[in-house]
């Protein structure tokens, strides 16, 4: 890719404090899994007066009934996970509602698995379209997958990984079907353990939790202080840089 990809900071289940550090680190764009938890974390005053510019991307399963109170999260930057017309529908119309554009990528199932969310390859561009044609207040940034980690063990030994040709196939098709260049529409794709290998292969959006924050709080401890397994802010710092040099050496 031309530009350093996009680092997301996945926060899930990450106490406030934590994405501060990272946010005084540097960082500003995070990433939350659940509608609950974005809610109440977006609208945290202790937030929204020490990271001003933080964008939010909601990269979880999002069903048409929680649009709503989804859409009135402020810095809601990315809505990563559109799993359908009738969802684009919904975030078109709230976000025509509050007058404003929201970028969204179209979620793809690359690995045909049955537990996860996403669209096939023809639905993925069928809804692109629709996106891109019937939803004036939605900004088509481009495609996203999680893929199977599987592939993406495998493919740190044998170096390919099926998922990401898959949804870069996927993009030329969705791109040729709506008339613009591939590169104008964003591949969001590696996690932790791959996403390294997923910008060799032209991320332009990766979503990195644990190898920033650590391992997760399941489920969030009812006093945090307690918690062994609590990351100390500057190892999150430290953690960042070096996500974000190897991010920026591929």
């Amino acid at each position: 890719p031309d530009k350093a990809p996009r680092l997301v900071a996945v926060s899930k289940t990450k106490p406030i404090e934590l994405i501060i550090e990272a946010y005084n680190a540097g960082q500003r764009h995070f990433g939350e899994n659940y509608i609950q938890e974005i809610c109440e974390k977006s609208v945290n005053p202790e937030l929204l007066e020490k990271c001003p510019d933080l964008k939010w991307h909601f990269i979880g399963n999002c069903q048409s009934n929680k649009v709503p109170p989804l859409m009135k999260c402020p810095n809601l930057c990315v809505v990563e996970t559109v799993t359908s017309q009738k969802l684009a529908s919904k975030l078109n119309n709230q976000a025509k509602s509050r007058d404003m554009m929201l970028s969204v990528m179209v979620q793809i199932n690359t690995s045909g698995e049955e537990n996860k969310n996403g669209l096939d390859e023809t639905e993925g561009v069928q809804c692109g379209k629709f996106i891109k044609e019937q939803c004036a207040n939605l900004n088509l940034l481009g495609l996203m997958t999680i893929g199977n980690l599987g592939n993406s063990l495998a493919a740190n030994t044998k170096g390919e990984n099926p998922d990401f040709t898959k949804l870069i196939e996927v993009r030329k098709k969705l791109s040729q079907e709506i008339g613009i260049k591939e590169s104008d529409l964003e591949l969001s794709m590696g996690m932790s353990n791959d996403f390294e290998e997923a910008i060799r292969y032209g991320s332009t959006n990766v979503r990195v939790g644990s190898s920033i924050f650590g391992a997760r709080n399941y489920p969030a401890k009812p006093n945090p202080d307690s918690d062994p397994a609590k990351p100390n802010p500057d190892t999150v710092a430290q953690s960042m840089q070096n996500v974000s040099l190897d991010a920026e050496k591929k």
